[in-house]
């Protein structure tokens, strides 16, 4: 074996016919774009939902409401869920970071608590926001808040 006898492995090589090499090669003249027109002509680039003149999807479909950019998602998580925490792992300061290692949470969330269910744990909670129910709630059981 030698490089003169070297071949591409069956099959991963695929002959296409190449185009624009002249009118003997079947696909000569037009290059197989057809004729005249922006899409025949080198350097023809298309408009992204672009849909021939016709009136694009994107304009046709009516449009309603209002998206506020200034919008502040919170990860809620409620007193419950906290609940099950504190008895399964004897937790007695509960943070973000906290809530993330438990998959309650995502890491760049936002975290709000939020008073679904019975909290009876006396532990100290930091959170990005609080429902007043929560508060009342944690404040209750003898545990304290941080805002962050």
């Amino acid at each position: 074996m030698n490089l003169s006898n070297l071949t591409p492995a069956e099959g991963s090589i695929k002959k296409s016919k190449r185009i624009g090499r002249g009118q003997g090669s079947g696909k000569g003249g037009t290059s197989t774009r057809g004729h005249k027109g922006a899409k025949s002509r080198s350097g023809y680039k298309s408009k992204i939902g672009f849909e021939g003149g016709q009136m694009p999807l994107q304009r046709r479909v009516p449009k309603f409401g209002f998206k506020n950019r200034n919008r502040v998602e919170y990860k809620a998580v409620n007193l419950d869920n906290l609940q099950k925490l504190v008895d399964v792992s004897k937790i007695t300061e509960i943070t973000p970071e906290v809530i993330v290692e438990n998959g309650l949470a995502n890491k760049k969330d936002l975290v709000k608590i939020l008073g679904r269910g019975e909290f009876s744990a006396k532990v100290k909670i930091s959170a990005h926001k609080f429902s007043e129910a929560a508060t009342v709630a944690i404040e209750a059981a003898g545990g304290s808040i941080v805002t962050l």
